[in-house]
C-alpha cells in the first residue's frame, strides 16, 4: 500500500499549526454573528408559533367550510380532497422512484464527491449543527440533479456523526457515510485523490470520473487558514482549486459554503460550463470588483452568516421528507 500508516493516521491539527488569535476586526465579526445566531433563534422560534397559529386557522376555515354545506355536498368536497391528496402521494412516489434509480446508478457510474468531516474536532456545536444543515441541502440539490453524483462523507465520528445520525431519514440515504478517513476508505486508490482549496497552485479546468474530489467540511472563522492545503500536503495527495477567478472577481473577504462548492461541481456535470455554474450559484452579494487575484473559493470552508439557514432546512426537509 501506497500511504504508510502514518500517513493515514496523520493529526489534522499538528503541533504546528495552532489557531490564530484573533485581531479587532475579527473580535467584532464574532461578537456580530454571536447576534446573528441568537436573533435567528428567536426567530426560528417565533416562525414555529406562526406555523402553528396557520395550521389551526386552517383546519378551523376547513371545519367552516364543510359545516356550511349540505351532506352530499360535503361529502364530495372531502371525496375532491382525498383524491387530490392520493394524487400528490402518487406524484412523489414517482419522483422518489426516479430519484432512487439516479443515485443508484451514479454509485457505478457518478463522479465520486467526499465530504471531509474530520475536522469537527475543531468546530462549536452550532458551527457542526450548520454545517449538518449544508450537507442536508447537498443531498436535496444532488437527488434533483438530471445527473448526480455520489457524494461521500467521511469521518463521521464524534458529535458530527451524532448530528448526522438525527436527521430524518439518514439512514435511507443513497450515500457513502464512512466512520474511517477517505485515505482509508480509497486506500487503493490515493492516487485518485483531489482536494479541493484555494491554496492550491492547480487550477481545474475539467472533472475526471475517475477522481475523487475532496471538500473540506471545516467552519473556518479564520482560525486555521491553509489546514486542508497542509494536510493534503502531509498525506501526498493532489490538490486543485476551482478556477472562479478565471470568470468573475469575488471580496477577498468572502467564502464559499460546503453546499456552494459542491453545487458548483454539480452544475459543472451538467452543463460543462464553469461560468454558468458560478453565476447560477454564487450569490449576487459576494461579487464585486476587486482584484482578480482574490476570486478563489477558501477550501469549501463555511461562512455561517451568508447562509440563511431556515430557508435552507425548510427546503431540504421538504425535499427529504418526500423520500
Amino acid at each position: 500500500m501506497e500511504a504508510t500508516q502514518n500517513e493515514q493516521n496523520s493529526e489534522v491539527n499538528p503541533p504546528d499549526l495552532q489557531p490564530q488569535t484573533l485581531s479587532k476586526n475579527a473580535q467584532k465579526k464574532l461578537l456580530k454573528q454571536q447576534k446573528y445566531e441568537a436573533k435567528k433563534a428567536e426567530k426560528k422560534a417565533q416562525m414555529k408559533e406562526q406555523k402553528q397559529r396557520d395550521a389551526e386557522r386552517k383546519r378551523k376555515e376547513w371545519e367552516e367550510k364543510l359545516a356550511a354545506l349540505p351532506e352530499d355536498e360535503r361529502l364530495k368536497l372531502i371525496d375532491s380532497r382525498k383524491e387530490l391528496r392520493k394524487e400528490r402521494m402518487e406524484k412523489r412516489s414517482e419522483e422518489r422512484g426516479l430519484k432512487i434509480q439516479k443515485l443508484t446508478q451514479a454509485k457505478e457510474t457518478g463522479q465520486n464527491i467526499v465530504v471531509d468531516l474530520e475536522f469537527s474536532h475543531l468546530m462549536t456545536h452550532s458551527e457542526i449543527h450548520s454545517l449538518v444543515q449544508q450537507i442536508m441541502y447537498c443531498y436535496a440539490v444532488n437527488g434533483r440533479c438530471s445527473l448526480p453524483a455520489h457524494l461521500w462523507l467521511t469521518g463521521c465520528q464524534g458529535e458530527m456523526g451524532t448530528q448526522l445520525q438525527r436527521i430524518p431519514g439518514f439512514d435511507k440515504w443513497i450515500i457513502e457515510k464512512e466512520n474511517q478517513s477517505y485515505i482509508e476508505a480509497f486506500s487503493e486508490r490515493k492516487d485518485d485523490l483531489v482536494y479541493l482549496t484555494a491554496d492550491s497552485e492547480t487550477v481545474l479546468h475539467e472533472l475526471d470520473l475517475t477522481k475523487v474530489y475532496i471538500v473540506g467540511g471545516l467552519v473556518d472563522r479564520n482560525r486555521w487558514k491553509g489546514i486542508t492545503m497542509k494536510k493534503a500536503e502531509e498525506q501526498g495527495i493532489h490538490t486543485a482549486k476551482l478556477p472562479i477567478g478565471d470568470y468573475m472577481k469575488m471580496s477577498s473577504s468572502q467564502v464559499l459554503t460546503v453546499n456552494q462548492v459542491i453545487e458548483i461541481l454539480l452544475k459543472f456535470l451538467e452543463n460543462k460550463d464553469w461560468k454558468a455554474s458560478f453565476f447560477q450559484v454564487i450569490p449576487q452579494r459576494k461579487r464585486t470588483e476587486g482584484d482578480s487575484e482574490n476570486c478563489q473559493v477558501v477550501d469549501g470552508e463555511v461562512d455561517e452568516e451568508e447562509i440563511k439557514e431556515s430557508e435552507m432546512k425548510k427546503r431540504c426537509l421538504d425535499v427529504l421528507s418526500h423520500d
